[in-house]
């Protein structure tokens, strides 16, 4: 069985979302035929009125008023209909786009992280926001134009055929052209749309990249590089686009000539039959005028539907691109019979856990730890020893490749992940805050917290004070990623945050990197307040702040190579010896 062309099967996959609004797309098409009619109407009342000036000083004027003051009432008649018909057009359009893109932000959400970290941002957002703009308006000129157009096409020929057979046949032989020259042009462009979605993906990606990095950019001065990368992605996109938009631009005039011929043939066979009777019998002056009028109506959509073809070209392959974010393989769903974890107590084991990003790169092997309720866990180690990943493992952002890791002795796999991360609060060293107020903010993770719980909670974390200096204290509103907040300040909050929920598990991963040091050592008391009772996983670089832990484990290339205590550590004067050794070397 031959396979699908990829155009077909993004417009199969279209007509599966337009298929809900089949009422609204029935009465666009009743609408259209109507309006139609009417539009064809009108040249046989111009012919009618032609005729009816049969000579000098002959004219039957009684006649002529009452076929112009139809005319009037018909086209007013094809303008509100056609107003009604454009009206659920765009409705119709945008509920389809509004389905699509819904579709797409949903298929995010429960994307695994790893096409998340293996994709560029930019490239995501373009795809949600961009790309479904772009098929808003290619399917927005079909709904208008499409439908019109193939009705006008049918109701002018039948009406052609009652007027002259002969003519008309002249019509049908020829106008066929049209449509194979829009045709081998529109296979050509896709292809030249799609690069071109492409390229303008990767330019947003870089804005946005530049953007969400403008200090470090700054601080580096690596403005002109960034220009420089601009620049080549910015002229790239333009030669694409304009090689698209110069073959799709070929569409129009070509068959506006192949038009323009079968118009003249009409014209002159018309002419001929007119004052000879040639082409299967007589026909009036009023008729050639009608026909030429339908010859004309007639051939008129052949240019609109090749535009609406090209438009569709540029729709469909933007369309291709959200489809393929739609289909992507969606993270492991959770289990039919999934658990729900409710108030865990603390118990953590992981039994032999092997785990790699890439499949040729093994990270984690054999990693074994069981940690009880209420212990504290400190987990050190180089850069890229797996920390973050061990932590990546507990919260199920992504699933071992082999082992288990059970929580009150039921395998992760087996519960849900929002009870699971539940009963998890977690402190990132990288920040991050919504659009919203400073309340808002710190609710996050329990929406039905007081006034007064909020305040404990910012007063536990010592963000209190300096909210109080914003001008509109806890109602004060910050942009996107804690706006004008420092870092230290935007750390506070997330520190607040989890302060108001008091999870039963803690992840704290280099949760205070941003904190002066004066406010560290407040913060380490309010996390060993916290922390009582609670079992908590804590990732430093900087050791003294996990002297306490009631165990360290020291982490080299996935592996637990040295565990104990702080003291029992030191005495082994191993690998963690030597870490903390050569941060206090110079004091």
């Amino acid at each position: 069985m031959k396979k699908p062309s990829i155009q077909t099967d993004v417009i199969r996959k279209v007509l599966k979302y337009i298929k809900k609004y089949r009422i609204l797309l029935l009465l666009s098409v009743i609408l259209a035929a109507v309006t139609v009619i009417l539009t064809l109407y009108i040249p046989i009342l111009i012919g009618n009125a032609i005729d009816c000036i049969i000579g000098p000083d002959n004219v039957d004027f009684a006649r002529l008023a009452r076929i112009l003051l139809k005319t009037g009432v018909v086209t007013l008649l094809t303008a509100i209909l056609q107003w009604l018909m454009n009206i659920i057009n765009n409705n119709m359009t945008y509920k389809v786009v509004r389905d699509i893109r819904k579709q797409a932000f949903e298929k995010i959400s429960v994307l695994p992280l790893s096409y998340i970290d293996s994709h560029a941002h930019g490239g995501i957002v373009s795809r949600v926001i961009t790309d479904v703009d772009q098929f808003a308006e290619g399917l927005l000129m079909g709904f208008s134009q499409l439908f019109t157009g193939l009705v006008t096409i049918a109701g002018t020929l039948i009406f052609m055929l009652t007027i002259n057979v002969s003519i008309t046949l002249i019509v049908v032989i020829l106008t066929p052209l049209s449509l194979f020259v829009a045709n081998f042009i529109a296979k050509r462009t896709y292809n030249m749309f799609k690069l071109q979605s492409e390229t303008r993906a990767e330019q947003t990606s870089l804005i946005n990249e530049m953007i969400g990095n403008a200090k470090t950019v700054q601080a580096f001065s690596y403005q002109e590089e960034a220009l420089e990368r601009f620049d080549e992605i910015n002229s790239r996109l333009s030669k694409c686009s304009l090689r698209a938009i110069f073959y799709s631009s070929l569409t129009n005039p070509c068959t506006r000539f192949v038009n323009s011929l079968v118009y003249a043939a009409v014209a002159l066979t018309g002419a001929f039959a007119a004052i000879t009777g040639f082409a299967g019998g007589s026909i009036s002056v009023g008729g050639l005028a009608i026909f030429l009028s339908y010859a004309n109506q007639y051939t008129k959509p052949f240019n609109e539907i090749s535009g609406v073809i090209t438009e569709l070209q540029n729709a469909l392959a933007c369309a291709g691109r959200v489809f393929e974010l739609i289909e992507e393989e969606p993270q492991i769903p959770d289990a039919e019979n999934a658990i729900i974890l409710e108030k865990a107590k603390g118990d953590i084991s992981l039994d032999n856990v092997a785990f790699s990003y890439l499949p040729d790169r093994p990270l984690i092997r054999n990693l074994n730890l069981h940690a009880k309720p209420g212990q504290c866990i400190a987990i050190v180690g180089p850069t890229g020893s797996g920390k973050t990943t061990v932590i990546n493992l507990l919260m199920r952002f992504y699933d071992v490749n082999s082992g288990s890791i059970k929580v009150e002795g039921i395998d992760i796999r087996d519960m849900t992940r929002h009870s699971l991360r539940a009963n998890f609060g977690m402190v990132l060293q990288d920040t991050w805050l919504k659009s919203g107020t400073i309340r808002e903010n710190i609710a996050m993770g329990k929406a039905d917290a007081s006034d007064e719980e909020i305040i404990d909670a910012a007063k536990a974390a010592f963000a209190h004070s300096f909210i109080k200096r914003l001008p509109e204290g806890y109602d004060t509103v910050i942009g996107e990623d804690g706006g004008s907040l420092s870092q230290g300040q935007k750390q506070l909050l997330s520190i607040a945050r989890v302060m108001l929920s008091l999870p039963p598990m803690l992840i704290l991963d280099e949760a205070t990197s941003s904190i002066d040091t004066r406010t560290e050592i407040k913060i380490q008391e309010a996390f060993a307040r916290l922390m009582q009772g609670r079992t908590s996983f804590i990732v430093a670089h900087r050791l003294s702040t996990i002297r306490e832990a009631d165990l360290i484990l020291v982490m080299k290339d996935g592996d637990i190579i040295e565990q104990g205590s702080h003291e029992q550590l030191l005495k082994k004067n191993g690998f963690y010896a030597k870490l903390y050794n050569s941060q206090f070397a110079n004091y």
